[in-house]
């Protein structure tokens, strides 16, 4: 299964940095595929595995913050693996194949 998540230190201040740096080392050290971008970090693996991370993540945030929001998204496929890299793998060859959009507008949207 693939985890994007974001947690958002909240009643810190301004500067979120340093928590949110200490909840993506939690993840790179879980030794899980992850990738990390501008608004999520995403965390490949087993259901129990992948949700153990989070919420260590989470409580080394909470150890800091007094409140901490957390966003969960989740793709649950049993079986898959290098979910996370085949994905967007898959978009990228259809890019390469195809040079202009193939969707057409239905009548009176264009």
């Amino acid at each position: 299964m693939l985890i994007a998540f974001s947690i958002t230190p909240l009643g810190v201040g301004e500067s979120v940095g340093d928590l949110v740096a200490d909840a993506v080392r939690v993840v790179r050290e879980s030794g899980l595929p992850n990738r990390t971008d501008a608004m999520f970090t995403t965390v490949e693996g087993e259901w129990d595995e992948v949700m153990a991370v989070v919420k260590r993540a989470v409580d080394t945030v909470a150890a800091r913050a007094p409140r901490v929001s957390l966003v969960l998204k989740a793709d649950v496929r049993p079986g898959v693996t290098d979910a996370m890299t085949e994905k967007v793998a898959r978009v990228e060859a259809r890019l390469a194949e195809a040079p202009g959009p193939t969707a057409t507008m239905p009548p009176n949207q264009e």
